[in-house]
């Protein structure tokens, strides 16, 4: 079944998103989605200079889990992006960077089932993790460059998955979605996809952590 839904991007321009093509989007964007665990553990496959390093266990009660909208999107002849809100409304998000992973590269990778992101601060100091202006970024192992900030943020759009059909010559594909936010510690963080009916039937989770 497909309908058409509207939705507002920038201050007055107003686009079509085509939910027909949400499956397919979906399809790409898929394997952003193997849980990596709650409490901080994880283990990496060492590949071009990748720090072989598990985090320690932090006791259950150090932990904290919050509920917030994390928005995945990208041009298909673009970069992939990663935006976390407090919630959809939220004018001023939590953390907006540009991953250095072109959308059609992620799409790749996708197939495969399973993509694991994880995000690295070079930053040994006290300051909030996500302070961070500059990241390693690692996928499925893989040194594949780095995740920065940008200089503007993006404007809301509708929650879901879908693409955005604008003036431009390309498309912008996007998944917003509610998150779980789990704090292990100052240094480290993640964030999973709530899926509570199971109607995406996927697990997404993206990975923060600073070594000490």
């Amino acid at each position: 079944m497909a309908y058409i839904a509207t939705t507002t991007v920038g201050a007055s321009s107003v686009t079509t998103v085509d939910c027909q093509k949400q499956v397919r989007s979906w399809r790409l964007l898929r394997s952003l989605m193997e849980f990596l665990i709650p409490t901080c553990n994880c283990t990496f496959v060492e590949e071009e200079n990748q720090p072989q390093k598990c985090l320690q266990k932090h006791p259950q009660q150090l932990m904290t889990s919050t509920t917030i909208t994390g928005t995945i999107f990208g041009y298909r002849k673009g970069k992939v992006s990663f935006c976390i809100q407090a919630n959809a409304n939220s004018s001023n998000p939590i953390l907006l960077l540009e991953l250095e992973v072109p959308t059609s590269v992620l799409a790749k990778e996708m197939r495969g089932g399973t993509l694991r992101i994880v995000l690295e601060s070079g930053n040994n100091n006290n300051l909030n993790l996500f302070s961070t202006p500059l990241w390693s970024m690692y996928c499925n192992g893989r040194k594949v460059g780095y995740a920065v900030k940008p200089l503007s943020l993006m404007r809301s759009v509708a929650v879901g998955t879908g693409v955005i059909n604008s003036c431009k010559e390309d498309e912008l594909m996007y998944l917003r979605a509610n998150f779980q936010r789990v704090r292990g510690s100052s240094n480290c963080e993640s964030f999973h996809l709530i899926d509570p009916e199971g109607s995406i039937g996927q697990e997404l989770s993206i990975f923060f952590f600073r070594p000490r």
